[in-house]
């Protein structure tokens, strides 16, 4: 084989990777619109749907993928994956609530500092070191995070707000407990994730008497969004990041935080307040910074709703 022939596999890669993830980041953008779209349904319920179907969708993506029982697969790994899988529960309910109780620009945005959230978590949990300019970064982000919901003092906007900021910690921890029982394999945390997701959340709507059974047009939606807006943005995140470096998976990840208020805005005519806007602006600025002067970090695992 010779060196251009090389070379030309290498830049097809590339452009195949940069194409999967953009996709991905596309597909996960749809999760505030979505939401938007469901009528009756409250949180649990949604997450219950949208657990049942990704988890159907995942199981048998894991067992052609591997021809292995996807079961057996998180049980190999270990408590690294119960933790992720749970944590990922966690953010998937304080990511739809958030959306239901405040815009979908100011949870978009909220959502995006999960990696800075991860890296003083690694810090902490497990010791790695946070480079200055990250440092730097998470200082301007949590100015920008200041400005965002300095005009959501009271109500459901201010509950909305701290729901995303705690749907970004459970995607943080999610990516430092697969860092720490260092795994790249996303696929069995996340199915783990969707089968406790259905037995907590049928559990808390039999407890709080919400009904099983949702409209069509919510349960559609809601299934809809399992298989599609995450399932299927989680396998084309998982194929395209093989061949990007760290810093072009960041920024192709805020494809999803800029399209979601988009759809929101031309469907439905969702608008943004200044303080969200500006504090935006600020965050992306902090995550765009880091990123570039990050090019050679790994990349880390997934953290979207």
């Amino acid at each position: 084989m010779t060196d251009a022939s090389v070379g030309l596999s290498v830049d097809q890669n590339h452009r195949r990777g940069l194409i999967f993830v953009f996709a991905a980041g596309l597909l996960w953008s749809t999760v505030g619109f979505g939401i938007r779209m469901i009528q009756d349904a409250e949180v649990w319920q949604i997450l219950l749907y949208r657990s049942i179907s990704l988890s159907v969708f995942l199981f048998f993506v894991i067992l052609l993928r591997s021809r292995e029982n996807p079961f057996r697969q998180a049980r190999r790994a270990g408590p690294p994956a119960v933790i992720g899988g749970l944590s990922l529960v966690a953010a998937y309910s304080g990511g739809i609530y958030a959306i239901q109780s405040t815009s979908v620009a100011n949870a978009m945005l909220l959502f995006a500092s999960a990696p800075f959230l991860a890296a003083i978590l690694g810090w902490i949990v497990l010791r790695e070191r946070v480079r200055r300019a990250t440092w730097a970064a998470i200082a301007v982000a949590i100015l920008g995070i200041g400005v965002m919901v300095a005009d959501k003092s009271e109500g459901s906007g201010l509950a909305g707000s701290l729901a995303a900021l705690g749907s970004a910690f459970g995607f943080a921890v999610f990516t430092v407990a697969l860092r720490w029982g260092k795994s790249g394999e996303m696929l069995p945390s996340v199915f783990l994730s969707g089968i406790f997701a259905i037995i907590i959340t049928a559990t808390i709507c039999l407890s709080l008497g919400l009904p099983l059974v949702l409209s069509v047009n919510d349960g559609g939606i809601a299934m809809g969004m399992g298989v599609f807006q995450v399932g299927a943005g989680l396998i084309l995140y998982t194929l395209g990041s093989k061949t990007l470096p760290a810093a072009e998976l960041t920024l192709l990840s805020l494809a999803e935080v800029l399209l979601g208020p988009l759809w929101v805005w031309l469907f439905l005519g969702e608008t943004a307040t200044i303080n969200i806007l500006l504090g935006g602006c600020v965050l992306l600025a902090a995550i765009i910074g880091n990123a570039i002067s990050g090019a050679r970090r790994k990349p880390p695992p997934i953290t979207t709703p």
